[in-house]
């Protein structure tokens, strides 16, 4: 366990930082170059460990994937071009490499065995071998197929109307993945709208996606085209920056290149309607995703209720918008995030317990949290729980707390920011 201290508080947050390639979109660029036809290269690729573990799943699927710091080439297979493993794939810490891999897995016709680390063990993986099952693929798995290890042998699937009951872009991309390469349509309505890299990037190969509210179609039978894709900067690590830069005294931190897909930046909308001073500048489009350049400086900020359609949109930024409403006037309420609990930890609990450490006055409720703004913290030993945004969050917070902040576990932020510390040490008066 590696432990690593902060103490940053009062020097003020100043300078400009091009964040880590989107995670999201970073994964999903290594899979759909595996399932096109020729080769697709991609820039900005995101070298943290869960992309990696992606690679090498894929590698072990008989891809041929170059890999450079954050320029990989991936020599396309088509969809009938992946071969049968002859390991164990191991998907390390990476929720979506399992569950995206898990689609893609249920239309071969060959037997693979996925597993992770002790945290994948424990996520709920029903959620997308339920719907695969009815696909026509043969999954099992510890209780009943909804835990890891996973065994999948697929092949001859068929399209389906599937009815998530949560808002899950993993979910949604699963079974649309799988039924690019099944018979027959296949549709997925969601309660709410979830993020839609996958559907974006799908049309950025070449197939047709069809839009309806919160229902997502395709047609099997689609061949993908190789493509080079740039990767943006990933808005849920520029998060962490967005907020330090909002609460910290006398700081102004610029991020370019940042992706603004609107169905991820409830984070922006939160610090907006907070009071944030933040500008967005250069917005321009790549690869079919918004990119743009984010300003923020030390703000004045009001408590908000934080509910509904929006919570999809930030779900992964509620760690560290817990730390923001300790600083704001008021009252933070955030409800309906019952998600948080299947992430890589029980993200309620760790959230509210490590802040607390802090001096933080929050508590946790059944589906969110309530947080009480104007909160005066100090420093504390502090553990990650082995969640990379847990410690990132807790890393912002020395740079406002009095005293040090020490993070044990701080090797998990490497999942998705592996320069994370060179970048805050970077930002000095």
């Amino acid at each position: 366990m590696v432990t690593k201290a902060v103490n940053k508080a009062k020097q003020g947050l100043i300078g400009e930082l091009n964040v880590p390639g989107d995670k999201s979109i970073s994964h999903r660029a290594v899979m759909f170059g595996a399932l096109a036809n020729g080769t697709t290269t991609v820039e900005g690729f995101l070298p943290g460990e869960d992309c990696l573990s992606t690679i090498a799943c894929f590698r072990k699927l008989g891809v041929s994937i170059e890999q450079t710091e954050d320029r990989v080439t991936v020599e396309g297979k088509g969809w009938f071009g992946l071969q049968e493993p002859c390991d164990i794939l191991d998907v390390g810490n990476s929720g979506t490499t399992t569950r995206l891999m898990l689609g893609i897995l249920a239309t071969q016709p060959f037997h693979s065995v996925v597993i992770g680390d002790e945290s994948i063990g424990k996520r709920p993986m029903s959620r997308v071998t339920v719907p695969l099952r009815e696909m026509g693929a043969q999954i099992d798995g510890r209780n009943s197929g909804d835990l890891a290890p996973l065994s999948i042998r697929g092949g001859n699937t068929k399209g389906i109307h599937f009815q998530s009951k949560v808002a899950s872009a993993q979910v949604k991309s699963a079974i649309l993945l799988a039924g690019m390469n099944s018979t027959g349509e296949t549709k997925v309505t969601e309660p709410h709208l979830s993020r839609d890299h996958t559907e974006r990037m799908l049309e950025a190969f070449g197939a047709t996606v069809e839009r309806d509210g919160l229902t997502v179609s395709v047609q099997g039978g689609q061949e993908l085209t190789a493509q080079h894709v740039i990767v943006p900067g990933d808005i849920s690590s520029a998060a962490f920056f967005l907020v330090a830069g909002a609460i910290v005294p006398n700081s102004q931190i610029t991020l370019k290149n940042v992706g603004v897909n609107p169905t991820r930046t409830g984070i922006i909308d939160v610090l907006q309607k907070m009071g944030a001073s933040l500008t967005i500048t250069n917005e321009r489009t790549a690869n079919g995703e918004p990119v743009a350049d984010l300003k923020i400086s030390t703000s004045s900020l009001k408590g908000v209720e934080i509910s509904g359609d929006i919570i999809p949109r930030l779900i992964d930024e509620i760690p560290v918008i817990a730390l923001l409403a300790t600083q704001a006037e008021g009252q933070t309420i955030i409800k309906d995030a019952e998600e948080l609990k299947v992430k890589e930890t029980n993200r309620i609990d760790t959230v509210v317990s490590e802040l607390k450490k802090l001096g933080a006055s929050i508590r946790a409720t059944d589906d969110g949290m309530i947080i009480e703004g104007g909160s005066s913290l100090t420093g504390a030993v502090t553990s990650s729980h082995g969640d990379h945004r847990i410690g990132m969050t807790l890393a912002v917070a020395g740079c406002l707390t009095d005293g040090e902040v020490t993070i044990e576990g701080s090797e998990a932020i490497a999942v998705s920011y592996p320069s994370f510390f060179e970048h805050l040490e970077s930002l000095d008066k």
